[in-house]
């Protein structure tokens, strides 16, 4: 299989490259009956769309989201949903100095072992473009979930290089509190600490002025996910929503809960206590909302670790396609921190696995 599709009862299946004519994703498995409109995707997207901030690609893409199936006054017909945002603002010319070449970081060596060719411009298949088509599919799955049962996830940016923000209680962020300072203004960094989020606007000011980039922690919390979501061991929730994370670009690490500090940890100190109620629950969430692999009621909490942008403005050392020792230094529009527009791409993420965990959960054991 080509790896283009994820899930298994709510399927997406994407298509499309940076600098190609648009980016397409397919949807299989929806149920019908679900109000969706290009708007409310449009939303979504311009979260993650480039050109919104300062400290963000310029590159100018309106990432008008068009329906090209599956949808019917405004609903869903159960048939395969077909989303089409087209690529606008493409400048091609800005790779032709370096078609030959290999950037540091960057996928292009490991495509061409792979498959012998690759599409060089802005990346290709490689570029985080194509995750416009994710955020697309995760706006149709992040309506299912909040109608079918109640669940809303919110990402933030927790750290920025050495600046880590101070969150106390992740499960009580609003995404209100992550787009907008209390004065109503932008939140371009995406931090709901704002002391925090206006240190790290001015380290990621100060490395793009460096011709550099920054990389840095988001995380995400899912509130209102019932117990008994995941299967037992090979498709464990904790195992899909990490395969998740980890196929978006840059990510380099993912954990939940108390994460790699557990292992720091005794057991006496790790272990959450159950206590009486309805539903029943812990006084504590060091595991993230999943134990064995499937939901407790708990939010979950995840965070990822995202690498520097790998396409820099410095000159840097690298070969050519045929092996020769040469300099390259990136040019082009990319973003200086991948974080801020990082976050609406691994909610979706988070989504498109909760909804197919719903519908795989709905399937075994019925309405409950």
């Amino acid at each position: 299989m080509a790896g283009n599709s994820f899930g298994r009862a709510f399927v997406v299946t994407s298509a499309g490259e940076s600098h190609g004519p648009g980016n397409v994703v397919i949807i299989d498995g929806c149920p019908p009956g679900l109000a969706i409109s290009a708007e409310e995707i449009a939303l979504e997207l311009a979260r993650r769309r480039p050109g919104q901030s300062g400290l963000v690609s310029p590159r100018d893409e309106p990432d008008r989201p068009e329906f090209l199936a599956g949808v019917y006054e405004g609903r869903t017909t159960g048939t395969s949903i077909a989303i089409l945002v087209r690529n606008v603002d493409v400048r091609t010319r800005d790779y032709a100095a370096i078609i030959d070449k290999y950037r540091p970081g960057h996928a292009d060596y490991s495509y061409d072992a792979k498959y012998g060719t690759r599409d060089p411009t802005g990346g290709g298949r490689a570029s985080a473009r194509e995750t416009v088509a994710r955020v697309a599919a995760g706006a149709v799955a992040k309506k299912l979930i909040r109608e079918s049962f109640g669940a809303q996830i919110v990402g933030y940016v927790k750290q920025v290089g050495a600046v880590v923000a101070e969150v106390p209680e992740p499960a009580r962020v609003t995404e209100a509190e992550v787009e907008r300072f209390a004065d109503g203004t932008a939140n371009p960094v995406r931090c709901p600490d704002e002391a925090a989020a206006r240190r790290m606007i001015a380290l990621i000011e100060a490395v793009r002025a460096d011709r550099d980039s920054i990389g840095g922690v988001a995380e995400l919390v899912a509130t209102g996910v019932p117990a008994g979501l995941g299967e037992p061991v090979f498709d464990k929730l904790t195992a899909d929503l990490g395969k998740a994370l980890f196929s978006i670009p840059a990510v380099v690490g993912v954990e939940y809960g108390s994460g790699f500090l557990a292992a720091t940890m005794r057991g006496s100190e790790h272990n959450d206590v159950f206590v009486s109620g309805s539903p029943i629950a812990t006084e504590t969430n060091r595991h993230g909302g999943m134990l064995g692999g499937i939901s407790t009621g708990m939010p979950l909490i995840l965070r990822a670790a995202v690498k520097p942008t790998s396409s820099i403005a410095r000159e840097q050392r690298t070969v050519t396609t045929d092996g020769a020792p040469t300099t390259i230094a990136t040019k082009g529009r990319h973003d200086p921190c991948l974080l801020p527009r990082f976050v609406p791409v691994a909610e979706a993420m988070v989504a498109l696995v909760l909804a197919d965990h719903w519908l795989r959960w709905r399937g075994q054991v019925g309405r409950r």
